[in-house]
């Protein structure tokens, strides 16, 4: 199967639309849109006193509406396809999600592909929703949108977190077909409702290839017990590295904002590979993270606590093409359309600066040890 990378599309202030015609050249498998209300980085060390990114942005959460950026990317582009990634069913309601997903298909001539998750704390609870029972409430919502999408006439579902009655949803598919629907998921629940409905994965934590290859594996067995075929459930993954010599990530360890990466993996995850988390053995990643109430003191006792070597374990590192040699060893275990994301331009600006071109360097060399 062929190897493709992604690009991804930030949508926080600025917004930026120049690089739209590279994107839409043929180069990269789809262009993905993070969807947030707020970021992962604690306010706390979002200051100058910790970062010179904070001399050019007052947040790190000016963050804008990711499905109303893929419709000004559909009028900006003609080929390349369009993702979420991802957009979460806590904070839309799936009758919404399946016509807006409808509407941005009709508007890129069927390029749009609707990338769900089941949501995050720091994006639903500050904001009054309901985040109990997520996994439970994601797989309705998936069947709601498959439902809308897929049946004539008036809708009833009586479900525990949805209910419809005489719903429908004329508007017919683009060329009579659904959009496809790609998961962020990672949990045995999450895997086995992407192989009976995703058309495309994302794990939302795979941290070697063997990971990775286990994941994939549980998904294309709940596809098949399902009837589907699981060779058509497109494997993908957003690779977060450090890009960089040896020199350049001894310097990029040392910021902040590197280190606060360890607040998106849980304590389970790093003692895995024999770490300690400095936020305790109860740390859950993602699902902790708050960045209003991460307070200044406990943020500096903990990076304080944070061992570079940790990082380094959970995340591929290196130059160019050290980094391409792992995200390879991905491949080899399923992976098909890979992001690589250089998060070593968190440590300032002088790292953001060169990003791009490191992550450049990074896929040109994936393609050629590929052989694409």
């Amino acid at each position: 199967m062929k190897v493709q990378p992604a690009a991804f599309l930030r949508t926080t202030l600025p917004l930026d639309f120049s690089k739209m015609a590279d994107l839409d050249s043929g180069r990269y498998h789809s262009v993905w849109l993070p969807d947030h209300m707020v970021s992962f980085w604690p306010d706390s060390i979002w200051t100058p006193e910790f970062t010179d990114l904070a001399t050019i942005s007052p947040s790190p959460h000016r963050h804008l509406d990711a499905m109303a950026v893929a419709g000004a990317t559909a009028a900006l582009t003609k080929n390349v396809p369009i993702a979420t990634s991802v957009v979460d069913t806590v904070r839309r309601h799936p009758s919404m999600l399946a016509q807006t997903a409808l509407t941005l298909d009709h508007l890129s001539n069927g390029r749009f592909i609707l990338g769900l998750g089941s949501g995050e704390l720091e994006n639903t609870v500050p904001y009054g929703f309901d985040f109990s029972k997520p996994v439970g409430r994601f797989e309705e919502a998936v069947q709601v949108i498959r439902l809308l999408w897929e049946s004539e006439g008036l809708l009833d579902y009586d479900g525990k977190f949805f209910k419809l009655q005489h719903a429908r949803m004329d508007t017919e598919l683009f060329n009579g077909r659904c959009p496809p629907i790609w998961i962020g998921a990672s949990g045995p629940r999450m895997l086995d409702i992407v192989g009976r409905f995703a058309d495309g994965w994302w794990p939302a934590g795979a941290w070697t290839p063997e990971d990775y290859a286990a994941k994939l594996a549980v998904i294309r067995q709940s596809a098949e017990r399902a009837g589907r075929d699981p060779m058509a459930i497109v494997p993908a993954f957003i690779i977060t590295c450090l890009i960089g010599d040896d020199d350049e990530l001894a310097e990029i360890l040392a910021a902040p904002l590197i280190k606060s990466l360890l607040l998106q993996i849980s304590a389970a995850e790093l003692h895995k590979l024999g770490h300690s988390h400095p936020m305790g053995d109860s740390w859950r990643g993602f699902q902790d993270i708050d960045p209003a109430t991460l307070t200044r003191e406990r943020v500096l006792d903990f990076l304080d606590k944070v061992d570079p070597k940790a990082i380094l374990a959970m995340v591929p590192h290196g130059t160019p093409k050290e980094v391409a040699a792992i995200v390879k060893s991905y491949c080899d275990a399923g992976l098909r359309v890979p992001k690589i994301l250089d998060y070593g331009g968190m440590a300032g600006l002088k790292f953001g600066a060169l990003s791009a071109q490191k992550v450049r360097e990074a896929e040109d060399e994936l393609l050629r040890l590929t052989g694409q």
